[in-house]
């Protein structure tokens, strides 16, 4: 079986679990040479909306720490050229993935890259009966969990078991189709940016209201202006 031994580990932390309306707020991902760590890549994301309880619980990440991070832009350019034309590692990856490929395609950027799944990995050559979420894959090969939901440490964590379930694969001599890499097949529409309207009525509200609402006129889409103003409206009424 030719296992994939060079590759790129990806892992992020977002504002919630829909690629259409949430953000990224952190990017953690490693390079991986012969089995090997050579090197890493981590950043914070300014996603320019406050976390909810949940995520802040969830992740340890606060809003304050989110305040000076870079652009989302910013961030996922220097990710594309980490990640070069490598193939990608991850668990559960298509949900990450989804994210950056909603960025490349509202970028026009062509993003064509395969992966390979842990999760599916494990669903395949692991017992049925084993939970196979990244907390209990982490307990069922006796890896150290530090700061779960943290990209980068999800990350290294992920590449410990993808190599873990190759010893496996190996000892076994188990020829899954499940380590062969796959390409994303991910269909998503670019998301359009919001109109001078609709910005001149969110500006207009938020004086009328004298009401405080941080918003990245830049990357404010459509969508996202049209959810604004629904919370506005519930919020301080119309």
């Amino acid at each position: 079986m030719n296992f994939v031994d060079d590759y790129t580990v990806l892992d992020l932390e977002m504002t919630g679990l829909a690629v259409k309306k949430d953000k990224i707020i952190e990017v953690g991902a490693i390079k991986v040479r012969n089995n090997q760590i050579v090197d890493t890549f981590k950043s914070f994301v300014n996603p320019h909306m406050k976390l909810s309880d949940k995520i802040i619980n969830l992740t340890g990440i606060e809003d304050g720490m989110l305040v000076d991070a870079p652009e989302e832009d910013e961030v996922m350019y220097k990710l594309i050229e980490f990640i070069g034309d490598d193939c990608l590692v991850g668990q559960n990856l298509i949900f990450d993935y989804s994210f950056i490929k909603q960025w490349a395609v509202n970028k026009n950027l062509k993003l064509d890259l395969y992966y390979c799944d842990t999760l599916k990995i494990a669903r395949t050559i692991l017992p049925k009966d084993e939970k196979k979420d990244l907390e209990n894959l982490c307990k069922f090969f006796d890896i150290k969990r530090e700061n779960a939901h943290r990209a980068l440490d999800d990350s290294i964590e992920t590449m410990q078991i993808y190599e873990k379930m190759k010893e496996i694969a190996k000892r076994n001599d188990l020829e899954k189709l499940c380590f062969l890499p796959r390409k994303f097949n991910v269909k998503l529409k670019k998301q359009l940016k919001a109109t001078n309207k609709q910005k001149e009525q969110i500006t207009r509200y938020l004086a009328n209201k004298n009401v405080e609402y941080e918003i990245n006129w830049e990357t404010l889409t459509r969508n996202e202006a049209s959810r604004i103003m629904d919370r506005l409206y519930v919020k301080y009424g119309r």
